[in-house]
C-alpha cells in the first residue's frame, strides 16, 4: 500500500506531556460522572480521552499504592525477602495482618497490598526497597517528576490521611497507571482475581481476594486499584482491554464509581478505537525504504480526515543510513504530533525485529549520569538521617 507524504526537513522533537492540550482535536460526545475529578487515559498511547478537574490537586487514599508497587518493582528485586517491622506491623487502615518480624518475598507482599490494600505491607515494603521511610518517599517523588506529574506529591506509601501534603490529580494519576500498566510484573499483580501465598505462622495459606470489583463486573476488566479514606471518599482505578486497546479511568470521590467506569470504559471503546494510521511494509511516496512500525492511534471517526503524515529522510552520510535507516514518518492529527515510525531499506534486517512502541509516551530519561549519581546518593543520605533519628 502506498501513502501519499509531506515532505520536510524538522528535528524530532516532542514533550509528550504537552502532547493532548485542549481543543487539539475534534469536540468528542458528551458524558460526565458523579466523581469530584475523572480522566480516561488510552494506555498505550498516553491520549486522554476524558478530562474532569483533570488538573485539580485532590485526595488520592489506597490510589497511591499504584505508585508504591511500581516504584518497589523498578527498584527492589521480587525474590527479597521483606520484614515486617515495628512501624509496619499492625498499621491502622486496611490490612493484611502480617505479624511483627513475618519474613515474605517483595512479590507476595506486593500482591497482598495490591489485592488487599495492606497498609502494613506497604510501609514493609516502602522500608524494605527505599532502606527507610524517607527513602522510598524520595523515590516516589522523583517518579513522579519523571513521569511529568506536576500536580503530586507524596508523603507516604500508603494514602492514609496523614497532612495536606499528599495530593494528585486525575490526569496524573491516568499517566501513572498508564506507565505502571507498560510493566508485566504490575499487570499481573493488578490483574489477579485471587492469590494464595504461604503463611509462615500457620499451617494455611493466606488467600487474598481483590477488592476490585471491576475485574468481575465489566467484559476485559484487568486493573487496577481501589481506595478510600474519610477525606478522600472513594477513590478507584480500572482498567480494561478489548480488540487489543486497553483503556484506564480514574474517579476520586466517587459515590458512584462502579457505574461511572463501566460507563466510561464503554464510552471509550465505542468513540475512540484504534484506528490504523499506517502498517508495517508500506511504501512511501518520496521515500527510499518502507514503513517499519505499524501505528494506530485511539480517535474519532471524525478526526481520520485530520491525519497528516511527514516523511523526514536519513541524512545519507549517517551512521543510521548505513545500518538500514531511511529516516522516519512523523504523525500529526489536529496539528499535533502523536508518534513516529521508521523507515528501513526494503532488505534490512531491522524489518525482523520486534516491534516497539511508535508513541511518545515513555518516562522522561535521566539527563546524564551525573544525575543518576546524585540522585543515589540523596536516597542513601535520607537513609541515614532516618537511621539516625
Amino acid at each position: 500500500m502506498k501513502w501519499s507524504f509531506v515532505s520536510c526537513n524538522l528535528i524530532f522533537f516532542v514533550v509528550w506531556a504537552m502532547l493532548f492540550p485542549a481543543g487539539a482535536y475534534a469536540a468528542p460526545p458528551g458524558i460526565d460522572t458523579n466523581a469530584a475529578g475523572a480522566a480516561l487515559i488510552d494506555v498505550e498511547s498516553g491520549r486522554i480521552l476524558y478530562s474532569k478537574k483533570g488538573d485539580e490537586r485532590m485526595r488520592i487514599a489506597s490510589l497511591t499504592k499504584i505508585m508504591t508497587a511500581i516504584v518497589a518493582i523498578d527498584h527492589g528485586s521480587l525474590a527479597d525477602i521483606v520484614m515486617v517491622s515495628k512501624n509496619a506491623y499492625g498499621k491502622e487502615g486496611s490490612s493484611i495482618y502480617l505479624k511483627l518480624g513475618e519474613e515474605m518475598s517483595l512479590q507476595h507482599m506486593l500482591y497482598g497490598m495490591m489485592l488487599r490494600s495492606g497498609n502494613d505491607a506497604a510501609i514493609a515494603i516502602a522500608e524494605h526497597v527505599g532502606g527507610s521511610l524517607e527513602g522510598f518517599i524520595y523515590l516516589m517523588n522523583e517518579k513522579a517528576k519523571l513521569l511529568g506529574m506536576e500536580n503530586s506529591h507524596f508523603i507516604n506509601p500508603s494514602g492514609l490521611d496523614d497532612g495536606a501534603g499528599h495530593y494528585s490529580s486525575p490526569n496524573d494519576m491516568a499517566k501513572l497507571t498508564a506507565y505502571a500498566l507498560k510493566n508485566p510484573v504490575f499487570r499481573e499483580i493488578v490483574s489477579t482475581k485471587t492469590k494464595k501465598v504461604p503463611n509462615p505462622n500457620e499451617d494455611w495459606d493466606y488467600t487474598w481476594f481483590n477488592k476490585n470489583k471491576m475485574l468481575h463486573l465489566f467484559d476485559g476488566a484487568d486493573g487496577v486499584k481501589t481506595g478510600y479514606t474519610k477525606l478522600a471518599k472513594r477513590c478507584l482505578v480500572s482498567s480494561a482491554t478489548r480488540g487489543g486497546q486497553q483503556l484506564a479511568v480514574v474517579t476520586l470521590n466517587d459515590p458512584d464509581d462502579w457505574a461511572d467506569h463501566a460507563r466510561l470504559l464503554t464510552y471509550g471503546f465505542q468513540n475512540y478505537p484504534l484506528q490504523p494510521i499506517v502498517n508495517k511494509g508500506d511504501t512511501v511516496e518520496g521515500a527510499e525504504g518502507v514503513i517499519g512500525r505499524s501505528f494506530a492511534f485511539p480517535m474519532l471517526e471524525e478526526e481520520r480526515s485530520s491525519v497528516i503524515r511527514k516523511l523526514v529522510p536519513a541524512d545519507r552520510n549517517s551512521t543510521d543510513y548505513k545500518l538500514g535507516g531511511r529516516g522516519s514518518v512523523q504523525i500529526l492529527i489536529g496539528g499535533k504530533q502523536v508518534g513516529a515510525v521508521p523507515l528501513y531499506a526494503q532488505n534490512s534486517a531491522k524489518l525482523r525485529m520486534k516491534e516497539r512502541t511508535a508513541f511518545i509516551f515513555t518516562e522522561i530519561p535521566t539527563t546524564s549520569l551525573i544525575a543518576q549519581y546524585t540522585r543515589t546518593v540523596k536516597i542513601v543520605l535520607h537513609s541515614l538521617f532516618a537511621a539516625s533519628n
